[in-house]
């Protein structure tokens, strides 16, 4: 349904005095499928966020260039689209759901008038029907007196009250594909799993195809049927959550797993990543992540591409791939 070919984005010039590129996404390639949930996992500063938003070419008003690929919708590129044809595309085919429900919703207009924006905009009611469809959605994400809520301003509900609207304007217009930028985020632990549930069950029961952001790997075992492993601007692994759980082959893939708090002992120190994912610009001319890898060597220093691993089908961007299996 939704491709990324090779997509490579820049963001704005440092100063003033320079007008060189600065690549903060590089060559990445993902194909998203129609009912199936994607996964984009990895540290803050690797570029998952700015992916998500070229689906909708929500960057460019900030400066953020297209430097090269493509991005296709049923075949169409979005950067071919004339100003109608991407109004109609943003919130009526592809929605997303931004982080930060605390945040996310405009303070000064009420919850009625942000949703039926959106309703007006993409479908063809009247104001009735269109105030009913509302009143549907917000009970179809749990939220009771929904008609008594449409009066309300966002200042007056919860974190997880905003986060469920959110979820019900992303599915007002009927999209066949979402956009999840890292929707419990802000959220307490038992919001989040209802929000979870939520959004899983949701997607099966509108066949819809979803690409989640996120850096929770607990989150991506239970929402999601394919991930991808973003580090640095590039995918470093990609395959089907059971292939990767099962078998993870990048090392950066096993070091985010290997933090998860429920695999570690009860009172045992949280493993750590050494170091920080560099900055846009100042990334390894090799392997991006060998600065940080424990099994780094002179290999690691040429370009990296992504391997192929045919016998768990996936995918690595690492010249040691094949040890993995040994780890």
């Amino acid at each position: 349904m939704l491709e990324i070919r090779d997509l490579s984005l820049a963001l704005p010039a440092r100063t003033d005095h320079s007008d060189a590129d600065i690549i903060a996404v590089s060559n990445l390639s993902l194909r998203l499928q129609r009912g199936r949930v994607m996964g984009l996992v990895g540290e803050s500063g690797c570029g998952k966020t700015l992916t998500a938003q070229a689906i909708l070419r929500l960057g460019e008003h900030q400066g953020i260039r297209r430097t090269g690929g493509d991005i296709l919708l049923d075949q169409q590129s979005i950067f071919a689209m004339d100003d109608v044809t991407l109004r109609k595309m943003r919130g009526g085919r592809v929605s997303m759901i931004f982080q930060e429900p605390m945040t996310a919703l405009n303070p000064v207009f009420s919850i009625g008038s942000q949703m039926l924006e959106v309703i007006h905009l993409h479908l063809n009611l009247d104001a009735e029907a269109a105030r009913q469809h509302a009143i549907r959605l917000l009970q179809d994400v749990g939220l009771d007196d929904a008609g008594h809520l449409l009066q309300q301003y966002p200042d007056s509900l919860s974190g997880g009250m905003r986060q469920r609207v959110l979820i019900a304007m992303a599915m007002s217009a009927n999209a066949d594909f979402i956009i999840a930028d890292e929707p419990t985020t802000a959220l307490d632990v038992s919001v989040q799993k209802r929000i979870i549930a939520l959004l899983r069950n949701l997607q099966r029961q509108r066949g819809l195809g979803m690409l989640l952001v996120t850096h929770d790997f607990g989150l991506v075992a239970e929402m999601c049927d394919d991930v991808a492993v973003m580090y640095a601007g590039e995918i470093v692994e990609t395959g089907s959550v059971e292939d990767v759980f099962d078998h993870p082959a990048h090392p950066y893939t096993r070091a985010l797993m290997g933090c998860r708090p429920e695999i570690n002992p009860p009172g045992t120190p949280l493993p750590v990543i050494e170091g920080n994912v560099p900055a846009p610009g100042l990334w390894a001319a090799g392997c991006r992540f060998a600065p940080r890898c424990k099994h780094a060597d002179q290999a690691c220093a040429g370009k990296v591409a992504l391997h192929q691993w045919s016998r768990h089908q996936h995918q690595a961007r690492c010249v040691h791939v094949e040890a993995a299996e040994s780890c």
